[in-house]
């Protein structure tokens, strides 16, 4: 792994020290700072020249600047001769905004991926898009890989066999359908109306839950409405207890308080996202490393070997 560099801007620097460790390299050394306006800086400060690159930032909180210290980073290295440039993006900002629902509104997440290979990208590591339909706005490979096989361990060793999954609206059905068929469980799905952007009301449930175990899984969990309201509505038809499994924990606003004062046992997520100091607090939170996965994509894609059976 001459060839081989990792290098992170703030967004999540434990993460990209982490992947370095896994695959037994030093993480890189790059300079990213802000000047007194609040632009962002980078310096790279060793020689990629003709080197295997690879980005590790998660477009998380604060979300423009951390695209914006990858973006920059990308135009450094590219300018540097980089070899080749891979983002390695954990949690896409802006996935959420995937197609046009309304009259006169963007395509942000088609705008995030012509600003990654307009300065550079050549490849992307992303990992459980919102809608897996992203990987067709960008114009070079994509690497599109799950939690699943983190989730999944972790749901076996700690919940045993009389546990149902539950999708907390129709549009996850698909994602939690495979964790059920891996798990040879049931499957049930909540019927959700949302009046506003962050708000929702959960009406029933459709599956049989009485006297199990429920697992809620869902992508993302932003504002924790959705598995508040869903954890509500499992426990008043007979659920034993509500817990739930997420890949991102975006943990927006009231989340932590809503966390709190829910019936939900405990939510799993994983360390795509770092945690803010209030949700490091919240006893409830329990985080699965996904470090090792992207470890072993990088090493994957840079020996040029079949990255496909780690889609699980």
């Amino acid at each position: 792994m001459r060839d081989l560099k990792i290098f992170s801007g703030n967004s999540h620097r434990k993460m990209a020290e982490e992947i370095a460790e896994n695959l037994e390299i030093p993480l890189s050394k790059a300079d990213v700072r802000k000047f007194s306006d609040g632009e962002i800086f980078v310096e790279i400060k060793e020689n990629v020249r003709g080197h295997d690159v690879f980005v590790v930032q998660p477009t998380c909180t604060p979300v423009n600047d951390s695209l914006m210290e990858l973006v920059i980073m990308v135009d450094a290295l590219r300018r540097a001769s980089a070899r080749r440039i891979t983002a390695v993006v954990p949690y896409y900002g802006y996935a959420r905004q995937d197609r046009k629902n309304a009259p006169r509104v963007p395509i942000s997440a088609k705008v995030v991926a012509e600003m990654f290979m307009a300065v550079g990208v050549r490849r992307v590591l992303c990992m459980d898009l919102h809608a897996g339909q992203i990987q067709g706005f960008f114009n070079i490979p994509v690497d599109h890989l799950y939690a699943a096989p983190v989730i999944l361990e972790y749901i076996r060793e700690a919940f045993g066999e009389n546990v149902i999954m539950v999708s907390p609206d129709a549009g996850g059905v698909e994602r939690t359908r495979a964790f059920a068929k891996r798990l040879n469980s049931g499957l049930a799905i909540i019927d959700k109306r949302r009046d506003k952007p962050n708000e929702c009301e959960a009406m029933h449930v459709i599956g049989d839950v009485n006297g199990k175990t429920a697992i809620l899984m869902d992508d993302m969990v932003d504002t924790a409405g959705t598995l508040c309201a869903g954890a509500e509505t499992l426990l008043a038809n007979g659920a034993k207890e509500v817990h739930a499994c997420c890949s991102h924990p975006v943990l927006s606003g009231p989340a932590i308080e809503r966390l709190n004062k829910s019936p939900l046992k405990s939510l799993v997520v994983t360390n795509s996202i770092p945690l803010r100091e209030e949700a490091k607090s919240c006893k409830k939170i329990k985080v699965l490393s996904v470090s090792q996965l992207l470890a072993d994509a990088i090493n994957r894609i840079h020996n040029e070997d079949s990255v496909s059976s780690l889609f699980v």
